[in-house]
């Protein structure tokens, strides 16, 4: 997992044309997605809007020349949390259905109703349009881009640089972990290892823990001190230059925005057929 952390921004370094659209261009596109595919209606129609929505995202991720594997890796790490609420909601009665019909009758009468099920769907339409999104974002952009980018967008001044201090030590302290992990390895001590007894394990990492806090509060005091230095201040902010948007960026941003909108209201007014 922590060695994870060092290569996140790995598939954000390559070259193509989504990658090299500036960042400012992505995050309104696919906020703009997400706002539209989010507002729509709790019905049938979702799956349509969703369908355009998803091919989108996927000739977006085609042209950027990432393989499909690297998103079902990602995809594979947010499900867990989304289908966790999406699952249950087959079990309970929500207020956008006025009868339900009963499908399935479970022990301790438990009952799995058609109308949830068909609500259920629906969630996880959403919630996968909107991830994928954000994975396209996140897989594409560099993280210094997508603050400088926010910062662009008029991100309040505090934000970007409490962020920008976050995203630049955050690989310090995963360097932390990683050294204390090895440290416990050269030493032979595997917290898995069930020949040892569980409250000498659970002793031992309570004590990494405890380092890791302290190490953590002793850096931070050690980069406040030498920000201070440098002039650091309640003025200071995160200094952002400005950054016209090239001619394609403007072209894509327009048909973007185009489709987040055009989508939802084309589905609904009937011109595209739900069916």
């Amino acid at each position: 997992m922590i060695d994870d952390l060092f290569l996140i921004e790995k598939y954000a370094y390559r070259k193509s044309p989504v990658h090299t659209l500036d960042a400012r261009v992505k995050i309104v596109v696919a906020f703009a997605a997400i706002i539209a595919i989010v507002a729509v209606p709790y019905s049938t129609m979702v799956y349509t809007v969703g369908a355009i929505f998803f091919i989108f995202c996927a000739v977006l991720w085609g042209l950027s020349g990432l393989s499909p594997v690297i998103y079902a890796q990602r995809l594979a790490m947010i499900l867990p949390f989304g289908m966790f609420l999406i699952v249950f909601q087959i079990f309970f009665r929500n207020r956008y259905y006025e009868t339900f019909t009963t499908i399935a009758t479970l022990p301790f009468g438990i009952e799995i109703y058609a109308e949830s099920v068909e609500f259920a769907s629906i969630l996880l339409v959403k919630f996968l349009v909107s991830v994928s999104f954000i994975i396209l974002l996140s897989s594409t952009t560099k993280t210094q881009d997508l603050l400088e980018g926010a910062g662009r967008l008029g991100l309040p001044a505090e934000f970007t640089l409490v962020l920008g201090m976050m995203l630049r030590y955050l690989y310090v302290f995963g360097y932390m972990i990683r050294k204390m992990r090895q440290s416990l390895e050269t030493r032979c001590f595997d917290p898995f290892d069930r020949s040892l007894p569980y409250r000498y394990r659970l002793e031992k990492l309570a004590y990494a823990v405890g380092t890791l806090f302290i190490r953590s509060y002793e850096q931070g005091e050690r980069t406040y001190l030498a920000m201070l230095c440098r002039g650091y201040g309640r003025e200071s902010h995160l200094y952002i230059s400005k950054k016209p948007l090239m001619p394609r960026d403007w072209v894509f941003l327009s048909a973007g925005l185009l489709l987040a909108v055009a989508t939802p209201v084309l589905v609904w007014t009937g011109i595209v057929s739900p069916g």
